[in-house]
């Protein structure tokens, strides 16, 4: 009688340490490539974090920042009870919420109309013109709006007067200034964020376009059925990064374009931190309103990030 062994499975092999680091050796250049972009991070956007500490102590620029005394939440009671932090939360959340509403979809809606360009040339050259803007510092085009909507000499108040109005105070006109920054800003970043969209779409199924056709869809039906369908997930991602910087409404075009005059529509909460920051020297309020601003901005993302992947999107993290 034959005795029957038992089969045993061979244990899987270790690998040695040259075998694990064979991967990182192997790309090594990427890693390369990465250093510029951590070193950034670390030093324009980790190492300062320290300075939160400021918003909880009495701050004072000979004792520095650690031997400075503690004074808890007391500048949060003082930078909520002052007059001017209501109005300039309400100035940021008007002005970031009516670029949201007009400048977000102006990309995605610019990325459409390119897709449908046919003529190579052409279709390049309106999307070079397009995202050049982006380049373009807010000084220049602060400079720009004020050269352009002056009273006296703007080319459109010339137009204006050309047919018999009266010429209008664009830059100083409380009614009309936040419009002036929404618009700019479409002007500046719709280029840019075009390509992001025209990326995605560029990653859909051709044949689906060509299914399409044969079975009679427009080309309008073709972007509501297939082209929006599937830059979908790219529109959400983008939409919780924005929704997440909800209190960031520009900080430099707003420096760079407001006065005096339009303070009361226009002071928005970096603004006020930087002219209350530097002009008054205190910094201990100061740092306690961009704290809150922080807190705000990532409760907010996370709630939203939440809902999307409540109906079925992979959000951000």
């Amino acid at each position: 009688m034959k005795s029957v062994t038992a089969k045993t499975t061979p244990a899987p092999a270790t690998l040695s340490a040259p075998q694990k680091h064979r991967p990182l050796l192997k790309y090594w250049d990427l890693y390369i490539m990465l250093v510029p972009a951590l070193v950034f991070l670390l030093v324009f956007k980790y190492t300062p974090m320290y300075g939160v500490v400021i918003a909880f102590k009495d701050y004072n620029i000979i004792q520095g920042v650690m031997k400075s005394p503690w004074v808890g939440l007391q500048h949060f009671r003082e930078l909520f009870a002052f007059d001017e932090f209501p109005k300039v939360v309400r100035n940021t959340l008007m002005i970031s919420l009516m670029k949201l509403c007009l400048g977000f979809p102006a990309p995605i809606v610019l990325a459409l109309l390119l897709n449908e360009l046919r003529i190579a040339v052409f279709k390049r050259s309106v999307q070079t013109i397009t995202y050049l803007p982006h380049f373009i510092s807010w000084v220049v085009i602060g400079g720009l709006a004020v050269d352009l909507l002056s009273p006296n000499s703007g080319i459109v108040n010339k137009l204006i007067q050309l047919f018999g109005f009266e010429p209008v105070f664009f830059m100083s006109d409380e009614k009309l200034f936040r419009w002036i920054l929404v618009f700019s800003d479409i002007w500046k970043e719709a280029g840019w964020g075009a390509i992001i969209y025209l990326a995605a779409l560029l990653g859909i199924n051709e044949e689906l376009f060509q299914s399409a056709t044969v079975d009679g869809a427009g080309r309008l039906k073709q972007i509501w059925h297939i082209a929006l369908p599937g830059i979908r997930s790219t529109i959400i991602v983008l939409l919780l990064l924005r929704l997440g910087n909800v209190l960031e409404a520009g900080f430099e075009q707003v420096l760079a374009m407001y006065n005096p005059t339009v303070y009361e529509v226009a002071d928005i909460i970096d603004t006020y931190v930087f002219r209350v920051g530097l002009g008054t020297m205190q910094f201990g309020l100061t740092t306690a309103a961009g704290l809150f601003k922080s807190v705000i901005g990532c409760v907010l993302l996370v709630a939203a990030n939440f809902l999307a992947r409540k109906m079925g999107e992979d959000g951000i993290f």
